[in-house]
């Protein structure tokens, strides 16, 4: 940022400098030949002055024309050529100073009828002073542009290096840092949003506080009515009934797995960072399809699961549990038809900075009539529900998926199909010996 703002303001200031100094060395060039001009006019007048007061009352020039006077008017190196007129010569001519002048600077004066003066002088003292004249200026403008750079990197670096600091201290809070910072700038407006920033963090971590105790309480309170029903199945499982027994202990492993379920929300609440590791999505998701598969034989609805075994994705089991079960949940909630889960394996594409980096992608479909256009936008605001329910779940798999580096989208509307992305595991392979 504050090369893009150094650069801004560079730019402003050379532009202004040659939009002003260009014509200003214009005007430079042209005043000194002005001057030139001018003094070579004065010079002129003041000959035909001399010319004139040696005319008789006829307005002719008796005998010879004296001109002493005429060549210490004469500028050195410069030739004068005078007309006159004579009783002899209506146009008498005389010439002063050297024979010839190359690139001569030409002035002529006329004198009535029948007179004329002409002055010629070298130019080059004329382009010397306009060469130092345009230099002069163009000084000016390079002291410009070069005060203009130290006020452009003294303002980036007092503008970029606060917003710099402000960037990283919303870093911090969103990675939670809830520090107060009392630095401030001297700048109002960035001074303002670090009082801003003062106040968010004393509310967002009050928030914070209140909500972790209020999930601890709330765990506490399932972990322990979840102890008790535990409990309960357990005399169950001594039954003499066979069938009890077995529905006893499903219950129980249910009973488990929720307990665990609970742990992971509570320690993902706890800390937002991600937990990812290295684990096989079909074995996951087997458990999902496995406690979900006599709920839908009840309703005579088919659940399957299909993909590689092999595939191996960096995620949180827990998370990715329970996003998908929410995705199921969905489908038999709202879906129609068989309900499919399905894992496929997205290879990488191109190759340098543009490279897609390979995705493994988890999909679940079914059979019914899909979302809604009005509904597909919103579906998964939290709150949001157009069947009636909470609007949670939904927002629940998306934030679960997103913490371990993942998206979920809806790919299609009609069926309704949920895609969840996540990265693919990477082999960490052991360093080879050294060879010396």
């Amino acid at each position: 940022m504050r090369r893009r703002l150094l650069q801004s303001i560079l730019a402003v200031v050379i532009m202004t400098a040659l939009l002003l100094g260009v014509p200003l060395i214009y005007t430079a060039w042209l005043w000194v030949e002005d001057v030139t001009r001018s003094d070579l006019r004065v010079r002129l007048d003041r000959m035909a002055a001399e010319v004139i007061s040696q005319e008789g009352t006829n307005g002719l020039v008796e005998g010879t024309l004296n001109t002493d006077s005429l060549r210490v008017l004469t500028p050195e190196g410069g030739r004068l050529v005078v007309v006159y007129p004579t009783r002899e010569d209506g146009a008498a001519r005389i010439d002063v100073g050297v024979t010839s002048v190359p690139g001569a600077l030409i002035e002529s004066l006329a004198m009535g009828t029948s007179g004329s003066l002409r002055l010629e002088v070298p130019s080059d003292s004329l382009r010397t002073r306009q060469k130092q004249a345009v230099l002069a200026v163009g000084l000016l403008v390079l002291v410009a542009i070069s005060a203009g750079t130290v006020v452009a990197v003294v303002t980036a670096r007092r503008l970029a290096d606060p917003l710099l600091e402000v960037a990283d201290r919303a870093a911090r809070l969103a990675e939670g840092d809830f520090r107060p910072v009392p630095r401030r700038h001297d700048i109002p407006e960035l001074d303002r949003v670090s009082d801003v920033l003062d106040a968010a963090t004393v509310e967002i971590s009050g928030r914070l506080q209140r909500e972790r105790a209020l999930v601890a309480d709330v765990s506490h309170q399932l972990r322990s009515r979840l102890t008790a029903v535990r409990l309960r199945l357990d005399e169950l499982s001594v039954h003499e009934d066979p069938d009890v027994v077995t529905e006893a202990e499903e219950a129980m492993a249910q009973v488990d797995r929720l307990t665990v379920g609970i742990d992971d929300l509570v320690r993902s609440s706890r800390n937002s960072g991600s937990a990812a590791t290295r684990v096989s999505v079909i074995g996951e998701i087997e458990q999902v399809t496995r406690d979900w598969q006599a709920i839908f034989d009840g309703e005579d609805r088919p659940l399957s699961l299909r993909g590689d075994r092999t595939v191996m994705a960096s995620t949180t089991g827990s998370r990715l549990r329970e996003a998908i079960s929410v995705l199921v949940d969905n489908s038999f909630a709202h879906g129609e038809g068989a309900c499919t889960v399905s894992v496929r394996l997205i290879d990488g594409i191109g190759r340098g900075p543009s490279r897609r980096e390979p995705m493994v992608c988890i999909e679940v479909t079914d059979e019914g009539k899909g979302v809604d256009n009005d509904l597909a936008p919103h579906i998964f605001d939290r709150g949001f529900s157009g069947a009636g329910s909470t609007g949670v779940g939904l927002a629940l798999a998306r934030a679960l998926i997103e913490a371990d580096g993942g998206r979920l989208e809806l790919q299609r509307r009609i069926p309704a199909l949920f895609a969840v992305f996540l990265p693919v595991a990477v082999v960490q392979v052991p360093p080879g010996p050294r060879t010396t």
